[in-house]
């Protein structure tokens, strides 16, 4: 398992090989895809994490899950990704590759998780100790969009686990494993294209302009 805490002294940037200074700048350099069409038609990654605790800026990744989510708005199993750091110490180099590797896998797509302080936190930690990326990416958080575009559910912030029972989805509570949840995940964002198209917000750049609204409005009222 690794930590990331130490790692970096003082917040120095890591050296990285040639290779993978390579695939960062080539990543750096990629156009991220238009968010100005109907969203069905753009590829969203739903991302989750898995960690030692719930506090991004001490505890420990172990892993990332993710599935892309395309063409009106279909979960695309060959388009699946699971990075597993929990055997690796923190010195190791393929910790770095496969955080490069996902980089080219989720492509400046817009990710959408449960709750970004949490997953985002943890990916941004990583990002910036690891390979020196300040990572921001477009982000839809379905913790606030939920309560927002389904008001006849709840109008409050609830924990996944009673989403997934509103929506027919429940199961054992914290008993999935990484890639399990990540699918479920995506289930309530395919519902949740639906109601966004139905309201209007049928674009990407809507989607992601009224997460932030969501969150912003109920962090502040």
């Amino acid at each position: 398992m690794f930590g990331l805490k130490n790692l970096f002294a003082g917040g120095a940037s890591p050296h990285l090989s040639d290779d993978l200074r390579l695939a960062v700048e080539g990543w750096r350099k990629s156009p991220a895809p238009a968010l100005d069409d109907a969203h069905f038609h753009v590829r969203y990654v739903v991302v989750d994490v898995v960690s030692s605790g719930l506090k991004p800026e001490s505890d420990t990744l172990l892993g990332i899950a993710a599935v892309g989510v395309q063409d009106a708005g279909i979960i695309l199993p060959d388009d699946a990704a699971y990075l597993d750091f929990s055997g690796l110490e923190g010195n190791d180099p393929a910790i770095d590759r496969q955080l490069a590797a996902f980089l080219k896998y989720a492509a400046k797509a817009p990710l959408v998780t449960y709750h970004v302080p949490y997953v985002g936190g943890f990916l941004q930690r990583a990002y910036k100790e690891r390979l020196g990326i300040d990572f921001q990416p477009q982000w839809v958080d379905l913790a606030w969009l939920l309560p927002a575009l389904f008001e006849e559910k709840s109008h409050s912030l609830l924990s996944l686990d009673h989403w997934l029972e509103l929506f027919g989805l429940g199961g054992e509570a914290g008993r999935r494993d990484a890639m399990e949840n990540n699918l479920l995940l995506a289930r309530i964002f395919q519902m949740l294209l639906v109601r966004a198209n139905g309201k209007g917000i049928d674009t990407a750049a809507k989607l992601v302009d009224e997460s932030r609204a969501s969150s912003f409005l109920r962090r502040t009222h």
